[in-house]
């Protein structure tokens, strides 16, 4: 019964997750002993190892760190190229939140350093669109 009690758990956190995204805003677990920010399945803090965390919302805006432009797209994406999956880095911590960016067709498209949030979240994932 603990297997199926720990399932439903990450279920939930998924929804809440999806949620907050949806609202353009990223559900964290905050180390309770050094503050450093986690997505929300780590189990133990990666700077200090402790197991202590509370759920914290941040802001999803943030600058593009790296990405990866998509014109040839796996099945069921077909209608969306050419996007890029890129990754952000959030303004509010160190975490690294990786995402579906529409309309990217090259790079001078999406400069490194390009000012961009998270507007939502769908069967793609996380959606980011430029500020």
């Amino acid at each position: 019964m603990p297997y199926i009690y720990s399932k439903v758990c990450k279920l939930l956190t998924k929804e809440e997750f999806a949620n907050n995204a949806k609202l353009g805003k990223v559900l964290t677990r905050k180390c309770t002993k050094c503050g450093h920010h986690h997505l929300v399945t780590t189990y133990f803090c990666q700077n200090c190892g402790n197991k202590g965390f509370e759920n914290t919302i941040i802001d999803g805006k943030g600058t593009i760190v790296t990405y990866t432009i998509i014109t040839v797209p796996p099945d069921g994406y077909e209608e969306y190229v050419p996007y890029a999956w890129v990754v952000m880095k959030l303004d509010e911590s160190e975490l690294r939140i990786s995402g579906f960016m529409a309309g990217i067709k090259s790079p001078a498209d999406l400069p490194l350093g390009t000012r961009a949030r998270i507007t939502g979240y769908d069967q793609r994932g996380i959606i980011i669109e430029k500020q």
